[in-house]
This record gives structure tokens, sequence and C-alpha cells, in this order.
């Protein structure tokens, strides 16, 4: 009888865990993102409020503050500015 065995030795979980974590500069670019992201779920709870109900005058200006404040955000991060601080990133 012949004996079938792998070629490789077997990979654990902790030696691939070190593989996995980000690197500085990718929590460096989440970091950049995090105003962007921040008003993307702003605007996406204020859309999911109105979901299943027809919007009021609040929910209306509610949705556009978020849709201001996504856009802010764009304009901050492709100019290299933070809004919230007045100053160059």
């Amino acid at each position: 009888m012949t004996h079938i065995v792998t070629a490789q030795e077997a990979v654990t979980a902790a030696e691939c865990f070190d593989s996995m974590e980000p690197t500085n500069a990718e929590l460096d670019a989440i970091d950049a993102e995090m105003p962007v992201i921040r008003a993307e779920l702003d605007l996406l709870d204020a859309q999911i409020i109105v979901i299943d109900r027809t919007p009021t005058e609040l929910d209306a200006r509610r949705i556009r503050r978020a849709r201001r404040r996504l856009l802010a955000a764009h304009r901050d991060q492709l100019n290299g500015t933070d809004s919230r601080t007045g100053g160059a990133a």
C-alpha cells in the first residue's frame, strides 16, 4: 500500500497571523479616509431612517446635510485639507 503525503509542511494559524496585519502605510491610508467613511455612514443612516416611510421635511434636511458633509469630506480629501481643523493635513 502506498501512502499519500503532502509535499509541504502544515501551516499553522500563528504563522499566517503576522502576514494578515495591516502595514503602517495601510493604517495611515485608512486614517486619512476616516472623515469620508464617517460622512458616508451618516448619509447611509439618514437614508435607512426613511427606507420604509415617506420622508418628512426634517428627514429631507437630514439627508441634504449628510450629502453636503460627504461632498465636503471628499473635497477636503482631494485637496489634502481637513475642514475640522481648518488647515492642511
